[in-house]
């Protein structure tokens, strides 16, 4: 693999190019890669009583929609956020992911799935009561997939 980096001043916006005769799951890899480091510079605004806050992504447990908008859930605290769910999607880093129409969780927080195989499936978080659903279309499309990467890295 050939790696090579050619410099423009007159770019406004950086630009990644990957070339490669065949998508497999390396480029994927350096894809994703890519993407959470792009994602890392997106600040959000977290929204509480009148006050801004500003925190760490790796805080949040999960995102959820409310008659009010999106709620961001951290162990302790509810936050509100000015996007809408499928533009988190769009910004947020791989470890987040579509559990349900109304759900984003963290991937890394998570500290029990007890499956359902007949409705939705619960998730526990480290240090909390609190819990999400999620439905067996997301579990098996986009939770189950996740959750199997991390493993492949996982040593005893």
């Amino acid at each position: 693999m050939k790696i090579k980096i050619e410099i423009e001043d007159n770019l406004i916006e950086d630009e990644i190019i990957i070339k490669c005769s065949k998508l497999d799951s390396n480029i994927q890899k350096i894809q994703t890669i890519i993407a959470d480091i792009a994602a890392q510079d997106e600040q959000i605004t977290f929204l509480k009583e009148g006050k801004e806050y500003y925190f760490s992504l790796n805080d949040i447990l999960f995102f959820e929609t409310n008659s009010r908008g999106i709620d961001s859930h951290t162990e302790n605290d509810v936050f509100q956020v000015k996007y809408k769910l499928y533009e988190l999607e769009e910004i947020l880093p791989s470890n987040f992911v579509r559990v349900s129409k109304s759900t984003i969780l963290n991937v890394n927080k998570i500290y029990s799935i007890d499956k359902n195989i007949i409705s939705s499936s619960t998730v526990q978080f480290y240090k909390t009561h609190k819990q999400v659903h999620v439905s067996r279309h997301y579990y098996k499309q986009t939770l189950y997939p996740k959750l199997q990467a991390r493993l492949v890295g996982y040593k005893r």
